[in-house]
């Protein structure tokens, strides 16, 4: 046994016992780990997860280095084991050993019997995918029309005139039918509202100042150079491909990794948001289910919320709120609990608690903020213990079958029974070349868009449509409308366009032409439902 523990015998009237009567439910549960009173460990008071509740949405936290991921590695097998697609982000890369059996040793003997678990090897499928062409999975993408102007606006770093702005660039490529799949096509739509031949339509939408276009177009640039524009573009990846089962009824577990998009995490945790928003609109409504049809794991969270604008975060809670009728449930997991906002911390069912550092007076601050999250525990000091807990130990409460917080429980974490460590990167883009996605999603696709419409009209005689950088001509458009007013000289628009009202009208004119509800979540393109 390790040092400070002691196997309890198990009383029917100990704390432990006590704690663990609130997890004996009736339906099937996920087994997180057994309750632990004062160093002592009860390997019969099992700490559980109701299957059905899962899409009651949760977090996982707690420092570096206390065992988040090998918690989250143990649900995604579970729900595998259960019949539930998972989707996940391995952000640090070692969470691929999902595809390979565990290998037994003393230490997981050890939490074995810590924990009353039979433990025996096990693989899961697993799908592995990267962001764009130059990672080791199956090329994944979206289109820029898809991905729509709020998330593109948080990739950016665009502030909220900025964004505004963008919004009404996509409202007129929608207009006028351009397609908008890749960053050339909306180079080239910037370009052409910000040129001399595009003046009449750049009135015609309310005004875009060149300068702001300027800072887009930057932006877009430096996106590219990262790499970016191998992820936005054709064939777009299809929401059905994440809610798979292997033949033998396992869920499908899809990994997506971080790859050359290191040096942009925010494009990398925004896409996973539209993954989400996608799903919403191409789901349908299912009400409260046995288990869910996929759950969503946010692995690295802070990155989501980091620098986010009111307008995202709003989104964020919007989704997570209503993406639960859709039998979707959604794992946040980051350092802190304060690194996701109150808003969306309200809707999260499940809390998984690893140790926390209270180094600094931030740390101690977040250290109480969190305890006032917990429900008032008769047994723990909730400030002492979470600072107390060892490697692979949380504080644990979820919601019971009926939808009550389950008391605070000391918890030891099961050891996974999936490899622990990471495979390599020969072996990933082995394994995703030999799956189906790689034969849909493999190689890119580029047809006509809104760049090739644009250039068509400017090419030289013999001149192919391809060459470089072609300054673009207007859509045929009815006559220009009379100039403005003196008024709306650039300084009184940006006045206009940074004013509550008006943004509230730009988010919905950037909207307006997709499914309206779909495209209220972060103005995302338009999905046929399947």
């Amino acid at each position: 046994m390790p040092a400070g523990y002691r196997v309890l015998v198990t009383e029917a009237s100990s704390p432990a016992q006590g704690i663990a009567a609130g997890y004996a439910f009736t339906t099937t549960a996920l087994e997180l780990g057994a309750v632990s009173v004062s160093g002592q460990v009860d390997p019969a008071a099992k700490v559980r997860i109701p299957l059905s509740m899962m899409n009651r949405h949760g977090l996982v936290a707690g420092a570096t280095g206390t065992g988040k991921t090998k918690t989250l590695q143990l649900i995604a097998e579970q729900l595998s084991s259960n019949g539930v697609p998972v989707v996940m982000a391995d952000i640090k890369g070692d969470l691929s050993g999902l595809s390979r059996a565990g290998v037994g040793n003393d230490k997981i003997a050890e939490r074995s019997q810590q924990t009353g678990d039979d433990w025996q090897p096990a693989a899961h499928p697993v799908e592995f995918v990267s962001l764009g062409a130059e990672g080791i999975g199956v090329p994944i993408r979206a289109t820029i029309t898809s991905f729509g102007p709020i998330l593109l606006s948080k990739v950016l770093g665009l502030n909220a005139t900025q964004e505004s702005t963008l919004g009404l660039i996509f409202h007129w490529a929608d207009k006028k039918a351009l397609p908008l799949l890749d960053l050339k096509d909306l180079r080239s739509v910037i370009a052409f509202l910000t040129s001399d031949e595009g003046k009449a339509e750049l009135k015609g939408i309310g005004g875009v100042s060149r300068q702001t276009a300027g800072v887009i177009l930057r932006a877009l640039s430096n996106l590219e150079a990262d790499g970016g524009d191998t992820f936005f573009g054709e064939p777009e990846i299809d929401p059905a491909d994440l809610i798979r089962t292997a033949p033998d009824g396992r869920g499908i577990i899809t990994l997506f990794e971080l790859g050359t998009q290191a040096a942009r995490p925010a494009l990398f945790s925004t896409f996973l948001m539209w993954i989400l928003a996608d799903l919403f609109e191409f789901l349908p409504e299912v009400g409260d289910l046995d288990k869910p049809k996929l759950v969503f794991i946010f692995d690295e969270s802070h990155l989501l919320f980091d620098d986010a604008s009111k307008a995202f975060v709003d989104q964020v809670v919007q989704t997570v709120k209503l993406i639960r009728s859709k039998g979707i449930g959604v794992f946040f997991c980051s350092q802190l609990p304060t690194d996701i906002p109150n808003e969306v911390l309200s809707q999260l069912g499940a809390r998984i608690q690893h140790a926390l550092r209270a180094f600094t007076p931030d740390d101690q601050k977040a250290l109480r903020t969190t305890v006032k999250t917990y429900p008032v525990s008769e047994v723990y000091d909730l400030e002492q213990a979470l600072t107390s807990l060892g490697t692979g130990e949380a504080i644990v409460t979820v919601l019971s079958e009926r939808g009550a917080p389950t008391p605070v429980a000391w918890t030891v974490v099961r050891a996974p029974r999936s490899a622990m460590e990471a495979i390599g990167a020969d072996a990933v883009t082995s394994a995703a070349k030999a799956g189906p996605l790689y034969t849909k999603y493999g190689t890119p696709i580029d047809r006509e868009s809104a760049y090739e419409i644009l250039a068509a009209n400017t090419l030289a005689p013999g001149e192919p449509a391809d060459a470089p950088a072609p300054t673009p001509t207007p859509v045929p458009t009815p006559a220009p409308p009379k100039p403005a007013p003196e008024a709306e000289e650039p300084g009184l628009l940006t006045e206009v366009l940074t004013s509550k009202p008006m943004q509230s009208f730009l988010r919905s004119a950037a909207s307006a032409a997709g499914r309206e509800f779909s495209r209220a979540i972060f103005g995302t393109g338009r999905r046929r439902r399947r």
